[in-house]
């Protein structure tokens, strides 16, 4: 019985680790709902695959959408605004995206959604190190 306690412990805990490497945001953006999951958690300086999951009204996957992903950072002292945009590709139920963030701080993250001639959009903030 300790055996299995201990390895049902080994399980979550390995489950739990897994888990943690990604995080997902949820937003709206009209009757949508936008998930947005980066595969590093917190994203950091280069590359960050990010994943974005969309709904209509019903729950159903949004599949016939054109998604684009705008992000960047305000102007500081000394250094102008970034502004940066990646176009997102559909595979399967979902858009896949890279974003290279040039550098740690604080990034506004704007997805935005045309889909029959409607366009919508939707903001995220995110912190990379």
């Amino acid at each position: 019985m300790k055996k299995a306690i201990w390895m049902m412990m080994v399980v979550l805990l390995v489950a739990g680790t897994a888990w943690a490497k990604d995080f997902t945001l949820t937003k709206k953006a009209g009757d949508l709902t936008v998930d947005i999951k980066m595969d590093k958690n917190p994203p950091v300086v280069g590359n960050n695959n990010m994943v974005v999951g969309i709904k209509d009204a019903s729950g159903k996957d949004v599949t016939d959408a054109k998604v684009a992903v705008d992000y960047g950072m305000p102007a500081m002292p000394g250094m102008p605004a970034m502004n940066y945009k990646a176009n997102a590709m559909l595979h399967g139920n979902t858009y896949h995206a890279v974003m290279n963030l040039s550098m740690s701080g604080s990034w506004n993250v704007t997805v935005k959604i045309n889909r029959q001639g409607k366009a919508v959009s939707t903001k995220f903030s995110i912190d990379a190190r």
